[in-house]
């Protein structure tokens, strides 16, 4: 008998922003059929290489340290020398973490790389939180991954209901919960504090963004007592999943300060540790603040509307105003829904089961997977024949051909980028990021005149 049995489980994990290498890592050591599988892999250990999609939202080193994920290896690729590093290597598991169109693309690419070939890796996908906005167009994005996961039994609903009604196979669609929920349950601090979790693009206007923090600073001065934190998600020059064209701290230089309000970065997790009320339009950091059973409102300031993602929290018990908050609203989420969305889990009054096995159907498919006798070949909702005029642009988009391989003239992977070209790439990002943030408000403000 040799002296040990372990078997190395090798997992990709292809991000193209920060919350989307979030999501991708903590999904790759969730899922990873380690503790519910029979098989060999029940007792493997994990690898796990980073693969970071270049583009406007790659993320900095200090987003990356900030997510607080370790890989065993990581570099920035394009998506055609991510197929050719899958060419190269042998991966257990595929995790895509990525915007809806870079998906699809990549799918296509492996559909194309691994043509014929029976041994190839589990590709999995999904979402990084709530989905309030292009459900079926995202999906059907996505269609073709052999897990796509849904956060919720509500999601999982619903995503299969999209892929039955256009005939789509259904059975990639898989339920898990946020893989980032967690932390300590919620114990009063002292200073009280109140939280608000900025978006990059929620609101978009600089009248609705100044309100917002108009109102958390009003708030701050009206309760001296209360420690009032503004949760901010990237520093200036840097990018998220989603372009921020006006950062709340640019609007807060040009405001005195209360001495009890701060702005304040770094891991969500942690900043919810000393968080008695946590506020926001419609961040995922309130699912995440309702996991942990704070105090959490969603505000009805500016609507509740479909464009600022709030609709998603109608039932909740979660919204409120300003003014609610002002003279002393507490919030008292609805335990139904709240367990229809993953969150707040092991409450069996509220039917809802115990978010230490809700990755337990993912790791037992996924075992099943790897334990066959071979997968099939990728084969995604969208081609040729079903959307001949919307699939070649997206493949196109990432110098693929409508077949999956790569066009001519796409960038090669067979050696590390030269020094000048790292530096024109390094120039490229930062004139397009300047372009976004400081250009492209001025051309709009001059368009409304």
């Amino acid at each position: 008998m040799p002296a040990s049995t372990r078997k190395s489980l090798r997992v990709a994990v292809l991000a193209d922003s920060d919350t989307r290498w979030k999501w991708g890592s903590l999904t790759a050591n969730r899922i990873s059929p380690t503790e519910t599988s029979n098989t060999d892999i029940q007792d493997s250990d994990l690898r796990l290489d980073g693969y970071l999609l270049r583009g406007r939202a790659t993320p900095t080193a200090r987003q990356l340290e900030e997510v607080g994920v370790r890989a065993d290896s990581l570099r920035e690729v394009t998506a055609v020398e991510f197929l050719r590093a899958m060419e190269r290597e042998r991966y257990d598991v595929l995790v895509l973490a990525l915007v809806g169109g870079a998906v699809q693309a990549v799918l296509h690419g492996l559909a194309h790389l691994w043509d014929g070939r029976e041994e190839r890796p589990v590709v999995v996908t999904g979402y990084v939180g709530v989905v309030y906005e292009k459900l079926a167009d995202g999906l059907l994005l996505r269609h073709g991954a052999d897990l796509v996961l849904a956060n919720s039994r509500q999601d999982a609903d619903r995503f299969r209901d999209v892929y039955e009604g256009v005939g789509a196979d259904a059975s990639s669609v898989t339920e898990v919960a946020l893989p980032f929920l967690g932390g300590a349950a919620y114990r009063k601090n002292d200073p009280y504090t109140v939280v608000f979790a900025a978006q990059p693009s929620v609101p978009e206007s600089r009248k609705d963004r100044t309100y917002l923090l108009d109102r958390l600073i009003a708030h701050a001065r009206l309760h001296p007592d209360r420690e009032v934190l503004l949760k901010l998600r990237s520093k200036p020059g840097e990018h998220t999943t989603h372009i921020e064209e006006l950062p709340y701290q640019k609007l807060a230089q040009k405001t005195d300060l209360p001495a009890n309000f701060r702005l304040v970065y770094g891991h969500m997790g942690e900043v919810l540790d000393r968080t008695d009320l946590l506020v926001t339009v419609s961040s995922t950091a309130a699912l995440e603040s309702l996991h942990r059973r704070i105090p959490t409102v969603v505000l009805s300031d500016l609507g509740v509307r479909e464009s600022l993602g709030n609709h998603h929290f109608v039932g909740s018990g979660c919204l409120a105003s300003w003014d609610q908050l002002d003279a002393g609203h507490q919030p008292a989420p609805d335990p139904a829904w709240v367990a229809r969305q993953g969150v707040a889990a092991g409450d069996p009054s509220a039917g809802g089961g115990s978010y230490e096995t809700a990755f337990d159907e993912a790791r037992t498919r996924i075992a099943e997977l790897l334990a066959g006798p071979g997968l099939p070949p990728l084969a995604p909702y969208y081609t040729p024949v079903t959307a001949p005029g919307y699939l070649p642009g997206i493949l196109a988009r990432h110098h693929l051909a409508p077949d999956g391989s790569p066009l001519p003239g796409a960038p090669t992977a067979d050696k590390e980028p030269s020094p000048v070209r790292q530096i024109v790439r390094r120039a490229a990002r930062g004139a397009y990021r300047h372009g976004v943030q400081r250009v492209a408000p001025v051309i709009r403000r001059m368009g409304e005149l």
